[in-house]
């Protein structure tokens, strides 16, 4: 469903976050305002400690700014004080082609999708220009987790070029500090339901002296955390349950010993291998329990969240039709 009214223009935003970007932020402005001339282009400073903002500025662009460290509180704060019917989030390191916006804003402005979500993998642009394999592994990783889950087909998870509703951006709780935000928010919408529509992109190269803010150790770590996480939060049932198969599995091994050793003898001599099967056994049962407990929890905010969003649409139509 579009929120968009068909009486008066859509208002555009461009939100281009941004850490020491001086060499391309005000590129990425002109390409930006070339394509959309009436939008309105933030840019988003995270403490920066070069010329970034003010080279922003004099691009033209709207600068605002973040102190607390990270991409995630910086979209926070985008998504938190920003009004606009349609949203574009790029990156400020001038490796998404802004030429491509036209295609991505599409689908929003007729209503079709909540988030468009530029694809940088389906065409090998991005394995082309990526130095670093252990990125693009997590990637691949997190994304076959997030498609076995939820029994999707998205292709680019952590792309940082992406296109929202209104509805979207106003009631996502972004809770990510950092780089996990761009798949806190593709869980978001399947999880929630929402329409998602990935569009084939290239992936430009980054100019020279521009340097990525990925660390490939720090972040391979963000993302077995990002994995456990999205498992234990977004389907506790299968973590948990899952957890119960291994120390119920674990208690049948180690409780096998003290059984075949009584069958032989009539005596059990091995009796802290007993209190370790029922030790491993009442934890499984404890794990199970926790995952239906915490599974009908989140089935609950879930339902809250869409009865919340049925208000939204609602307040927002009727403001419409009286205005």
């Amino acid at each position: 469903m579009s929120l968009v009214s068909s009486d008066a223009p859509p208002r555009i935003a461009v939100l281009i976050p941004c850490y020491n970007e001086a060499i391309t932020v005000a590129q990425v402005v002109h390409d930006f305002r070339r394509e959309l001339p009436d939008a309105d282009i933030y840019v988003f400073d995270n403490n920066s400690t070069d010329d970034t903002a003010r080279l922003a500025q004099e691009a033209g662009a709207i600068v605002r700014s973040e102190s607390l460290q990270g991409k995630g509180n910086v979209v926070r704060n985008m998504f938190r004080n920003v009004e606009a019917d349609c949203y574009v989030m790029v990156d400020g390191d001038c490796t998404y082609p802004a030429d491509r916006v036209h295609d991505l804003i599409r689908p929003v402005l007729e209503g079709r999708a909540e988030m468009v979500v530029g694809d940088r993998l389906s065409s090998h642009a991005y394995d082309a220009q990526n130095t670093r394999p252990m990125h693009g592994f997590g990637n691949r990783l997190v994304r076959r987790l997030i498609n076995w889950l939820y029994g999707s087909n998205i292709c680019d998870v952590m792309t940082g070029y992406r296109v929202f509703s209104r509805m979207f951006v106003k009631t996502a709780p972004i809770l990510s500090n950092g780089f996990e935000v761009e798949t806190e928010m593709t869980l978001h919408a399947l999880d929630k339901r929402l329409h998602v529509e990935e569009i084939p992109i290239e992936y430009l190269p980054r100019p020279e002296g521009s340097e990525s803010k990925l660390d490939t150790v720090r972040d391979g770590l963000l993302v077995l955390r990002t994995i456990t996480s999205i498992v234990k939060y977004y389907k506790p049932l299968r973590f948990f349950g899952g957890l119960a198969l291994l120390f119920a599995f674990a208690g049948v091994v180690a409780g096998s010993y003290p059984v075949l050793e009584y069958l032989h003898y009539s005596y059990v001599y091995k009796v802290p291998m007993v209190i370790l099967a029922g030790t491993l056994e009442l934890m499984a049962m404890l794990s199970l329990s926790c995952g239906l407990i915490l599974d009908s929890i989140v089935r609950l905010h879930k339902e809250r969240y869409l009865l919340q969003l049925n208000a939204y649409v609602t307040a927002h139509l009727s403001g419409k039709t009286e205005s």
